[in-house]
């Protein structure tokens, strides 16, 4: 948190990862074969989603920042689903709430784990979370709360098999991001000593006695010039400067750390220095290619089962059961209303035009829909199809059904 905050390398590499991550927002697809019934689903999600945080900061969007930033910063992110009048809310509580200290057996072969319960079946039951930090201001001692796991959401990506606790992203270059900083200044000291010329008197031949005086301080003859000064020096006097050679092949130097850093973060070097210095289309390409595929990685690997599966479940469920939404099949097929896709948002593109007409061609050709291409801008296939009807446009199907006839 410290260099997140402090380093502007590692704060501009924080970013960008949560950008990455979630963008503007990962926004669910319904998959109700029943189109008037998805777009209630989506409707009634979306107005949730304006009111989802406890606190009321933000909205449901902002609320997957802030877990992707902690996820890259913490290594872990929790949040708490609480349930009040007007259905589910999500608060986001800190990492060392959930009581790191707290280890050990329990009866009937159940186990706490660094604040994190266990059945007698590995199962996840419960989380043991502190009511505050222990260096709030006014804190005093209290025992943690504990809270049963189906209200925690713990979102993390696991290292390793059994792994209970996530590990900061940032761990792998901590020490040299540390190091990086007084490297920075030391060199800054050094342009700023060879900024400050000092010139040397030589005596070449030994004839120059006390011809040549000024005042005196400490040994050190005090006469400095001043721009365009021209001042002559007896003979045999020679005046040489000081050359400093300390900010000779820094550039490459501190290069050389940056890409070190960006290769222990996962991120193309542009987006941690900043640089596109030789950059082109197909060097972009081939940075941000694989930059993309760990990000897709994380994103239906550990966003999509740990955190908004399980809201959308609770959140329709919620609706449904309360009447909000009128279901009445609901119990005899409840997989129908509880399944649902989740599309992150498409990565902008270096040449827009380009993805455009990639993406008419792979609908085209039968690998894609309307429907994800739509997702993935962010948008609800059902809203556009009707803003366009309302602006007298046509969806391709309806024009595809017209040329047919």
């Amino acid at each position: 948190r410290y260099l997140d905050n402090n380093n502007p390398w590692l704060s501009q590499a924080v970013a960008n990862w949560a950008g990455a991550l979630v963008g503007p927002g990962i926004v669910p697809t319904p998959k109700h074969p029943d189109p008037a019934t998805r777009k209630a689903l989506t409707e009634a999600f979306n107005l949730w989603a304006e009111e989802a945080d406890a606190d009321g900061r933000t909205d449901l969007w902002g609320l997957q920042a802030d877990i992707a930033r902690g996820l890259v910063i913490d290594g872990e992110a929790f949040g708490q689903v609480i349930t009040t009048e007007d259905g589910p809310r999500l608060r986001i509580i800190p990492p060392e709430l959930v009581d790191e200290s707290m280890t050990r057996e329990l009866p009937g072969g159940g186990v706490i784990v660094q604040g994190v319960e266990f059945d007698g079946e590995s199962r996840r039951v419960a989380y043991h979370v502190l009511p505050s930090r222990p260096h709030d201001q006014f804190a005093n001692y209290a025992p943690p709360v504990r809270i049963p796991a189906d209200q925690i959401l713990h979102v993390f990506k696991p290292l390793a098999a059994g792994q209970v606790r996530g590990v900061s992203w940032l761990a792998p270059v901590i020490l040299p991001a540390s190091e990086f900083d007084p490297l920075c200044d030391a060199l800054l000291l050094g342009v700023k000593i060879a900024a400050m010329h000092a010139g040397f008197l030589v005596d070449q031949n030994g004839t120059a006695g006390e011809t040549y005086t000024g005042e005196e301080a400490g040994g050190i003859l005090e006469s400095g010039l001043e721009p365009g000064t021209l001042k002559r020096l007896p003979t045999g006097i020679d005046v040489k400067f000081n050359t400093p050679s300390q900010t000779q092949e820094v550039a490459a130097f501190l290069r050389l750390n940056l890409q070190q850093l960006a290769a222990g973060l996962g991120l193309p070097e542009h987006l941690l220095s900043g640089d596109l210095t030789g950059a082109n289309y197909s060097s972009l390409r081939a940075g941000l290619l694989p930059f993309r595929q760990r990000v897709e990685q994380i994103q239906y690997g550990t966003l999509v089962p740990q955190l908004l599966r399980p809201i959308w479940r609770q959140v329709i469920t919620w609706t449904l059961l309360s009447g909000d939404l009128d279901a009445p099949d609901f119990e005899a097929s409840p997989r129908d209303y509880l399944a649902c896709e989740w599309l992150p948002p498409s990565f902008m593109q270096v040449d827009p035009a380009k993805q455009v007409q990639a993406d008419v061609a792979e609908m085209e050709a039968g690998l894609t829909s309307r429907r994800k291409l739509v997702a993935a801008r962010g948008w609800a296939l059902e809203d556009l199809d009707a803003e366009l009807a309302a602006e007298g446009w046509k969806a391709p199907q309806a024009k595809g059904a017209e040329n047919a006839k």
